[in-house]
């Protein structure tokens, strides 16, 4: 067919499927940053108040010090508050790993695991 474009999973699928994933792998606790989403003036306002930062990476698994930043496969790319969230993280210690896609990220992990990661 001309033209067919593939679909390239969302963001959520990816990350769905990612959590899954490790989920069934690890015991080490991995959860989500719910910072993302449309919503409406007064609660965007109330959840700053809460402490919801944007930029903050989309997943962290605490005994690891690590954090994920899921993206597409294809597009997407670091937003400012996430570039400095990252900067941030790391000078702190901790890693952040950017996965596009699900089997990215487990490659990803399983590279930081064996202390392969960059």
């Amino acid at each position: 067919m001309r033209g067919a474009v593939l679909s390239c999973p969302s963001e959520h699928v990816e990350q769905r499927e990612f959590v899954s994933w490790f989920r069934k792998t690890y015991t080490a606790r991995i959860f989500a940053i719910p910072n993302g989403g449309k919503r409406g003036r007064a609660t965007a306002a109330k959840l700053r108040l809460e402490g919801v930062s944007p930029g903050v990476p989309d997943l962290h698994v605490p005994v690891w010090a690590l954090w994920i930043e899921m993206k597409r496969q294809k597009r997407g790319s670091l937003s400012a508050d996430q570039r400095d969230w990252r900067r941030y993280l790391e000078s702190i210690g901790h890693t952040v790993l950017v996965c596009r896609g699900c089997e990215d990220a487990e490659k990803q992990v399983i590279d930081f695991l064996d202390g392969s990661a960059e």
